[in-house]
């Protein structure tokens, strides 16, 4: 049985790829996940697998070539496969089948195609997938019209998550006939946006010549004999195979889930195990959209220990109307995601939060002596960017801080890696870019870069990429205002940091008052993993090398 294989799932956010290098031929034997082709997008080359075994028939694309997922690359005869028995009473001449003179079937010779034609064809658009846990946005805007020709990778609308604002590109080429959203309407992964006028490939009909043909009496006279035995075989072959497919189902409880080396390699890098996702390929096989559908399952219903979480009771509001005037406006997605995740993060999480002041006094004037110079590299030097090289040192020296609870299996993930999130204030709400190896970079160099994500974040540019991965997280309302405050630790990470706004205050030293510049801090932490005397140490380091910094040199 012939069956296309399509360019699989390549990863987050990459939609197309280059071909480098075709690795099979036509007529060359596969194995399953045997690399067949080697390709490149912008974030890296890979070499891409077969899922099923078979003989190459046919390759409809050749290096160089652009191409989506989802595109048909081979045409592969697949092995263990057997086409239906068909019969045709009229085309059929003796022949012996098991011993039994049966009609035999006419011999033909089959003309294969040289070349897909091309024919005018609808092409419907749809919005593809936005990127991990994303399961629908906001329509921003409409960056084409009805009658406009559009190419493949041409962005086409530009949508806003609760994650990102990001621009979607089209993978189909052709005329814009119709427009299926409008601005502001809300749209889920495989909605059809637009239709268009295109061109589709499409392959001849293999033609059949006759080379015998016999008398419709000979024919009549062996027909059922031949339709008895052929039946017996068919029946033979489907029963094997509902064998060897009751048999795989049976054993995948006990062997490694079936699933390609990218899919089981993507699956661990989100934290997933391959094992407990079902999958909807033959015999249980896992695909990429297998593996990202369980997941959005897992963020949508998140699975939470009774002894943690609220027992799901809410009161109807009251109709406010009857005491005066209101009015009322939707969410956006931003503040709808960011209050489910609160919500959970509040309810699965005990929060303590330790509070402490710090002497920044010699620090700022650190900070406006040196202000320019990281002004003219393209940065501006901030108490923030200071405070995230601070705390890349202090996870090192506390690594409990940054680390993860995995309550069903009883463990704690401690990272290696040190991303600091910071907390952005928009119109759309909270956003959380990250300062991805803070620990390998100056403070110039973040100084920069937070300049750059804060920047991104206020235009609606940032990228989903640009707010996964932290390890801790700053809340910094010190430019605002305020004494303190108890920030919600994001799950899930283990602890955040609250800045409040700095002020004068008497110091008693040396006998004397003395102003000093005083700045408040609150560090708000998961008690199932942090203790008070931990929090308590960790806060004390922290305050100790913000008043003398060269404690990074000695112990960071």
């Amino acid at each position: 049985m012939t069956k296309e294989f399509k360019l699989p799932n390549m990863g987050e956010n990459i939609v197309s790829a280059e071909i480098i290098k075709i690795l099979v031929a036509v007529g060359d034997k596969v194995e399953k996940e045997q690399s067949v082709l080697e390709i490149s997008s912008d974030k890296a080359t890979l070499e891409v697998p077969v899922d099923f075994s078979g003989t190459i028939k046919s390759i409809s694309i050749k290096e160089g070539d652009s191409v989506a997922e989802g595109q048909t690359i081979f045409v592969i005869d697949e092995e263990g496969v057997s086409e239906p028995v068909k019969i045709d009473a009229k085309k059929t001449e003796t022949q012996e089948v098991k011993g039994v003179k049966v009609a035999e079937t006419k011999q033909t010779k089959t003309v294969e195609p040289i070349a897909a034609e091309q024919k005018v064809a609808k092409i419907s658009f749809n919005l593809p997938n936005m990127g991990e846990n994303i399961a629908s946005a906001e329509i921003i805007k409409i960056l084409v019209a009805v009658g406009d020709k559009v190419e493949k990778e041409q962005s086409v609308l530009e949508i806003s998550s609760d994650k990102a604002t990001l621009e979607i590109p089209s993978n189909v080429s052709g005329t814009v006939t119709e427009i299926n959203v409008k601005e502001g309407d809300s749209v889920t992964e495989g909605q059809q946006i637009l239709a268009l006028d295109g061109f589709e490939s499409v392959t001849p009909q293999k033609v059949e010549t006759p080379i015998k043909q016999k008398s419709e009496e000979l024919v009549q006279e062996k027909k059922s004999k031949f339709v008895e035995n052929a039946e017996i075989i068919t029946n033979a072959i489907v029963q094997q195979k509902n064998i060897q497919n009751t048999t795989s189902q049976i054993s995948r409880t006990k062997d490694v889930a079936p699933a390609a080396p990218s899919v089981r390699r993507f699956a661990r890098e989100i934290g997933l195990d391959i094992n407990n996702i079902p999958g909807s390929g033959e015999n249980g096989r896992i695909s990429m959209e297998d593996v990202k559908d369980y997941s959005k399952n897992l963020n949508t219903n998140p699975v939470v220990n009774n002894n943690s979480s609220s027992n799901g009771y809410t009161e109807n509001l009251p109709d406010f109307s009857k005491w005066g005037e209101v009015s009322s406006e939707p969410m956006n997605n931003i503040r709808f995601k960011t209050a489910q995740h609160l919500h959970f993060a509040w309810n699965i999480i005990p929060h303590v939060t330790h509070f402490e002041k710090v002497d920044i006094t010699d620090l700022e004037k650190l900070r406006k002596q040196y202000a320019k110079k990281v002004e003219a590299m393209g940065g501006k030097l901030t108490m923030t960017s200071i405070l995230i090289k601070i705390m890349s040192s202090a996870l090192k020296v506390f690594p409990k801080f940054n680390a993860s609870i995995d309550m069903d299996k009883k463990e704690v993930i401690y990272k290696k890696y040190f991303h600091i999130g910071l907390a952005v204030d928009t119109d759309r709400g909270l956003l959380v870019p990250v300062i991805k190896d803070a620990d390998k970079k100056n403070v110039t160099q973040i100084s920069i870069e937070v300049s750059q994500v804060a920047e991104k974040a206020k235009a609606k540019k940032i990228t989903v990429d640009d707010m996964q991965g932290a390890t801790f997280t700053i809340s910094n309302l010190g430019g605002i205002g305020g004494v303190n405050f108890t920030p919600v630790v994001n799950h899930p990470e283990v602890a955040i940091l609250g800045v409040s706004k700095s002020s004068y205050e008497p110091v008693y030293i040396d006998e004397v008052f003395q102003p000093r510049l005083i700045m408040p801090l609150s560090l708000s932490y998961d008690h199932r993993l942090i203790d008070g005397a931990d929090a308590a140490r960790f806060m004390k380091w922290v305050k100790d090398a913000i008043e003398n910094p060269f404690l990074i040199m000695l112990e960071g």
